[in-house]
C-alpha cells in the first residue's frame, strides 16, 4: 500500500488523479485570486470548507482536550497558515485544494495536543498507526464518542456510559485502516475519492474496504444499539 511507503503529502499527491475532488473551475478561480491576495476569495474558500474542518477536527481531537481547547482556534491557526501558503499552492496544486487545507489544519491540531500535554499527548497511539507521527489519528475512543453523540434516544447515564465502552471495544477489533477509513467517509463526510487520495489507495479499493468496515461495523453495534441503531440513520 502507498501508505507503507511514502509520506502522507506523497501519497495525497500521488493519488490525487483517482481522487473525485479535484479543484473545480469556480474553486481554481478562487485560489487565483487569493493567491494574488484578495481577501474577499480567500474569505468564499474558507467559509465553503469550514463545516467540514470542524468536523475533522471533532473527530481527531484527544477528549481530555475537550473544554480547554476551542476547535474553532485550531480551524483559525490553520487558516492563518494556509494564507501565507495560498501563493506557492496556486502554483503548483499537486492536490484538491480542500485536502491541502485539512493537512495544515491536522499538523495545527498535533501541535495543540503538544502544546497542552506535552509528554501526555497520545503520540505513539493516535498518530503512528497509519500517518507515521504525520496527521493525527482517529482513536476507537474518539470514534465511539462520535457515534454516542449521534444516537437520539434518550437513556441513562449508566447505560450510555456502558454502550460508549461496548463501542470502543467494538472499534478496536477493527483493522485501523478500516477505522480510519469510517472516520474519514461516515464522521468526516469525505467523498470516496477523497478518502481514496488521503489513505494513498485506488478509490475501488476504498470503495470495497469502506463497505466490509461498514458492513462489520453494523453486526457489531446491533447487539450494543438494538432498536436504536436499526432504525437510526447514524450509519448509511
Amino acid at each position: 500500500m502507498f501508505y507503507a511507503k511514502c509520506t502522507m503529502m506523497e501519497c495525497m499527491a500521488t493519488t490525487v488523479k483517482m481522487a473525485d475532488a479535484n479543484n473545480d473551475s469556480e474553486t481554481l478561480r478562487l485560489v487565483e485570486q487569493a493567491a494574488t491576495g484578495d481577501e474577499q476569495a480567500w474569505a468564499e474558500l474558507i467559509a465553503q470548507h469550514r463545516d467540514r474542518l470542524k468536523r475533522m477536527v471533532a473527530v481527531r481531537m484527544d477528549h481530555r482536550l475537550q473544554g480547554r481547547i476551542d476547535p474553532s482556534d485550531v480551524i483559525q491557526e490553520a487558516c492563518l497558515a494556509a494564507s501565507k501558503q495560498i501563493a506557492s499552492y496556486a502554483a503548483n496544486p499537486s492536490m484538491p485544494f480542500y485536502l491541502w487545507l485539512r493537512w495544515i489544519a491536522g499538523q495545527r491540531l498535533i501541535d495543540q495536543h503538544r502544546r497542552h500535554m506535552g509528554a501526555q499527548a497520545r503520540g505513539v497511539n493516535r498518530e503512528v498507526s497509519l500517518y507515521h507521527g504525520a496527521f493525527p489519528e482517529a482513536t476507537s475512543e474518539d470514534l465511539a464518542a462520535q457515534f454516542m453523540g449521534r444516537i437520539s434516544t434518550p437513556s441513562q447515564e449508566a447505560i450510555r456510559i456502558e454502550q460508549k465502552i461496548a463501542l470502543q471495544s467494538a472499534f478496536n477489533t477493527l483493522e485501523p485502516i478500516d477505522r480510519e477509513i469510517l472516520a474519514l467517509r461516515h464522521f468526516e463526510q469525505l467523498s470516496n475519492g477523497e478518502a481514496a487520495a488521503v489513505l494513498g489507495i485506488d478509490k475501488s479499493a476504498a470503495s470495497k474496504r469502506y463497505g466490509r468496515a461498514l458492513r462489520r461495523l453494523k453486526q457489531l453495534l446491533f447487539p450494543i444499539i438494538g432498536s436504536d441503531f436499526d432504525n437510526s440513520s447514524d450509519l448509511p
